[in-house]
């Protein structure tokens, strides 16, 4: 059954990535994780406070970019960080 205004059922199971609005570092990791062919779900924390809420209960801070992947939580990184995070989960990057 499809319920209006829900995301679709596999869109829970995707990493989300919290951001906020004009942050460097985010803009460099949508980049990356967009020309890798990773997928996940985007969330704004400078324009939701839930999320924002959300991303701070889970990784104890409240700077992004901040990577909830199913459960493992890198926070407050840069690509630099974010490429040993992913090899370390077996996340298979394509190639640009």
């Amino acid at each position: 059954m499809d319920h209006a205004g829900m995301p679709p059922p596999d869109a829970k199971v995707l990493p989300i990535l919290y951001v906020k609005t004009g942050c460097p570092w985010c803009t460099e990791v949508v980049e990356f994780l967009d020309s890798h062919g990773v997928s996940y779900r985007e969330q704004n924390v400078s324009d939701d406070a839930e999320a924002r809420d959300e991303m701070q209960k889970k990784s104890g801070q409240t700077r992004a970019p901040t990577l909830d992947w199913n459960g493992k939580i890198l926070a407050d990184f840069g690509v630099d960080e974010l490429v040993p995070f992913l090899r370390g989960l077996n996340v298979k990057l394509e190639d640009s």
